[in-house]
């Protein structure tokens, strides 16, 4: 069987239990991780905090339809803090990876959108907040450097959001014998995830040598390191681990990336439809409808 990444050092940057099954997922594809932390979470600031201990206490007691959570690292912040969400209060999850996250801590995933793991894809996918009626009470527990797309989504729909902060991302020096190995292209690739991830790769590792390919999640995460000045070789197709090793796997192999979408156009155009036919036919907003992947069709050369 064929193995493009056979011997390649990954970087992995995030440990706990994501990071555990990024490296099974990367050895799994006979590479070698190298899990190096780049971000951690800390506790929001005191103001923060005593919104998010308030709104905790109405989830407990059975306030809220519905939690979103955006990220593993919501979830590790609700695990700490010892949450317990009611039985009839439901949990939505932006994708796999948080699921995962919310699962092994305990916590019953009620919804995961199957085509676009973000904000946007959790929109158009979650069957309750497409609808305007009835409306539904969220608690969105959010990072504080979180875009307000999906709190924007749901009240444009009439549906009522509590948007709190759960915690602040903080970056995290990465070991001297891995800058080491960066400087000297001893690692072949780097898995960016996040648009806070991006910022520590540039901060840390730039200039990153051109033997090093850059490999982003998805089109928000690649745009946020291009901005920052790092040069992307590969978007993942589908926002998840194994698209991105994927996109890895067709550099290694010199072979063109193959047009996927990032998402069902079928699903978007009948979303559309029905909110038009709600609103008069006035058109959805651009924001509600997921952005395909950028870079689709490029090759390898094109770097």
């Amino acid at each position: 069987m064929d193995a493009p990444l056979k011997g390649w050092k990954i970087l992995v940057p995030r440990g706990g239990v994501w990071g555990g099954d990024v490296a099974e997922a990367v050895r799994a594809r006979s590479a070698f991780p190298i899990t190096a932390p780049l971000i951690n979470f800390a506790s929001p600031n005191e103001s923060d905090s005593r919104v998010l201990a308030e709104k905790i206490r109405l989830l407990e007691s059975g306030h809220y339809n519905w939690v979103a959570v955006t990220s593993a690292t919501a979830a590790d912040v609700m695990h700490s803090l010892g949450v317990k969400v009611p039985d009839h209060t439901l949990i939505a999850a932006v994708g796999e990876t948080t699921a995962a996250s919310l699962t092994t801590a305990g916590y019953r995933v009620d919804f995961v959108p199957t085509h676009d793991n973000s904000a946007k894809g959790l929109l158009l996918e979650w069957a309750e907040a497409a609808r305007h009626q009835p409306p539904i009470s969220v608690l969105w527990l959010r990072s504080e450097v979180a875009r307000p797309t999906l709190a924007e989504g749901l009240a444009r729909r009439g549906h009522l959001v509590d948007s709190v902060v759960a915690y602040r991302t903080v970056g995290v020096p990465a070991a001297e014998s891995i800058q080491y190995d960066i400087r000297n292209s001893r690692i072949r690739a780097i898995l960016v995830t996040s648009g806070s991830v991006a910022e520590q790769v540039d901060k840390q590792f730039s200039p990153i040598p051109d033997e090093i390919y850059i490999a982003a999640i998805g089109p928000r995460t690649a745009k946020d390191a291009r901005q920052l000045g790092l040069r992307v070789d590969v978007v993942a197709k589908q926002r998840s681990v194994a698209s991105l090793l994927d996109g890895l796997e067709w550099l290694a192999s010199g072979s063109d990336m193959p047009v996927t979408e990032a998402i069902d156009l079928k699903a978007v155009r009948a979303f559309e439809a029905e909110l038009q036919a709600e609103h008069d036919n006035q058109p959805v907003p651009k924001e509600d409808i997921p952005a395909l992947d950028e870079g689709r069709g490029q090759t390898p050369g094109d770097r």
